[in-house]
Formats: structure tokens, C-alpha cells, sequence
């Protein structure tokens, strides 16, 4: 079963079960996946769902940042738990430490050393970690290792 099969059956669920979080947020969801096929002009596979899925994950963690920085603690839950929904349909998340070895591993092979292989290291290990790391944290540990 796909993700966008999936996606509908749990909305389905959801509806059963009057949980109006979950209702709203794979509603969410789908609507994105949608216009994302209209941009594309085609299904969309289960690799771009995840990339539109990301996307909203990424969106989900700057509006709980901007909410909690306004003091609206009652909108930054609701975010939360829209975006723990979300990410229960995405691969697990490596962890910093995860990346790190991943990012040793790859410096080591390709003998990098400086600032300047940055991006030469950026573009051997984010297809690696596509779906399972955000690009600005393993960016960060990137430019500590080559001391960026």
C-alpha cells in the first residue's frame, strides 16, 4: 500500500473515530500531495509524498517557533500535534550523532579537508539521508568537521 493509499485510509479512520486533529492534518496533507500532482502534472511517487511531507514538517517547526516567540503556547500545541502526525507517516529521523559518522565517513573517503569542500561533502551525503535528515543540521555538522 502506498503512502497517499495509506493516507486516505487513516483519514477514514480518523473520521470514525472523531479525531478531529488527525481529520484536519491528513486532510492537510492530501490537499499538499494534490497540489503538488497538479504542479507535476502527474501521481506523484512515494519518495515526492515524502518530500511534501518534509516540506509541511518543515513549515509545522517555524510556526511553533513564531507562535511560541508571540507567547501563543495554545496555537504552538495545536502545531505540535499536527506535527506529530505528520511525521508519523515519514521514516525515522537519524539522529545528530548518526550524521555525524555518516559525515566522517564520507570526509575520510573523499579526503576532505577544508571550508572549501563543504558542498563536495553536501553532495555525497544528502542523498544518503534524503527523508530521514533535515539538510540545515547535517549542513551544520558538515562545516564543524571541516571547520567551516
Amino acid at each position: 500500500m502506498g503512502l497517499k493509499e495509506k493516507l486516505s485510509e487513516d483519514l477514514k479512520q480518523a473520521m470514525k473515530a472523531k479525531e478531529e486533529t488527525k481529520v484536519r492534518t491528513i486532510r492537510l496533507l492530501i490537499a499538499a500531495i494534490r497540489n503538488f500532482e497538479v504542479e507535476k502534472m502527474g501521481q506523484a511517487t512515494d519518495e515526492e509524498i515524502l518530500q511534501v511531507m518534509a516540506k509541511e514538517v518543515k513549515k509545522r517547526l517555524e510556526s511553533i517557533e513564531l507562535y511560541k516567540q508571540a507567547k501563543r503556547d495554545d496555537l504552538a500545541v495545536e502545531e505540535e500535534s499536527e506535527l506529530k502526525i505528520i511525521k508519523s507517516y515519514m521514516p525515522e529521523q537519524m539522529s545528530e550523532e548518526q550524521i555525524r559518522d555518516l559525515a566522517k565517513k564520507i570526509i575520510q573517503q573523499y579526503n576532505l579537508s577544508s571550508p572549501r569542500d563543504i558542498g563536495t561533502a553536501m553532495k555525497f551525503i544528502m542523498p544518503q539521508v534524503k527523508g530521514k535528515a533535515d539538510g540545515k543540521t547535517v549542513n551544520r555538522i558538515v562545516q564543524e568537521l571541516l571547520g567551516g
